[in-house]
C-alpha cells in the first residue's frame, strides 16, 4: 500500500517562495507518475504539476514559469518549489501517485495547507 505524505505548507507573503515535499513509501518509487494538485476554497481541485520518471513535467497555465516540480528516485520524494506566490495560489496542495501501468491504481496523500497574504 502506497502512503504519501506531504510537508512543507504554511503561511507566507505574496512574492514569497514555499517548497512542499511528498514522501512516497510503500512501493517501487519510479513506476507512478507523481503529481500535486490543488483545492483552492470553495473551487474543485485542479492539477497543478506533474511529472513522470524521466519525462517532461507538464504544469497547469496558471503555475508555469513560477512551480517547479522534481522527483527525487534516491530520496522517494516529490518536491514543488512555489515562487512569486499570489494570493490565489492558497489552498490545500495534494501529493498524488498513479502507477504507470495500472491506471486504476492511485492515491492521495492527506494534503498540506498553503495561505498566501496579500
Amino acid at each position: 500500500q502506497v502512503r504519501l505524505v506531504e510537508s512543507g505548507g504554511g503561511l507566507v507573503q505574496a512574492g514569497g517562495s514555499l517548497r512542499l515535499s511528498c514522501g512516497f513509501s510503500g512501493s517501487i518509487f519510479y513506476i507512478y507518475h507523481l503529481a500535486w494538485y490543488r483545492r483552492a476554497p470553495e473551487k474543485q481541485r485542479e492539477l497543478v504539476a506533474i511529472v513522470s520518471n524521466g519525462g517532461t513535467p507538464d504544469y497547469s497555465d496558471s503555475v508555469k514559469g513560477r512551480f517547479t516540480i522534481s522527483r527525487d528516485n534516491a530520496k522517494h520524494t516529490v518536491y514543488l518549489q512555489m515562487n512569486s506566490l499570489k494570493p490565489e495560489d492558497t489552498g490545500i496542495y495534494y501529493c498524488y501517485a498513479r502507477h504507470y501501468v495500472r491506471a486504476n491504481e492511485d492515491y492521495w496523500g492527506q494534503g498540506t495547507q498553503v495561505t498566501v497574504s496579500s
